[in-house]
């Protein structure tokens, strides 16, 4: 009955899947996740949304007058175009990958103090 030996040896061999949610995955140090943007060192520029292919970076006036980019997680490539034309360096790539979610309102990211 070779398929009994088969069946034991499949059974007893370390399983070649990891348990995600509860096992999370290593991820390259170059990976390109959800981008984070330091609102203090952005200067207003508008580089990062001209440069934007998807439309995911928006300029918009905050209450003081001053101009900074809006983000719209659900429109993002993640081609990291954005990181690569700031001169401030002020947008960077993060390591998430886990950005589903039911809340609509969190996969828009705001600067402080936007004018409505």
């Amino acid at each position: 009955m070779p398929i009994f030996r088969e069946v034991l040896k499949t059974a007893l061999q370390k399983r070649a899947t990891i348990l995600y949610p509860f096992e999370k995955r290593d991820v390259p140090s170059d990976y390109r996740g959800k981008i984070e943007i330091d609102y203090d060192q952005c200067v207003g520029c508008g580089l990062c949304s001209r440069d934007c292919p998807s439309q995911a970076l928006v300029m918009v006036t905050l209450s003081n007058g001053k101009k900074k980019p809006k983000y719209f997680l659900a429109r993002c490539t993640f081609c990291s175009q954005c990181v690569e034309s700031c001169p401030r360096k002020a947008i960077k790539t993060t390591q998430v990958y886990e950005l589903a979610t039911y809340n609509r309102k969190a996969e828009v990211v705001e600067p402080c103090g936007t004018s409505r």
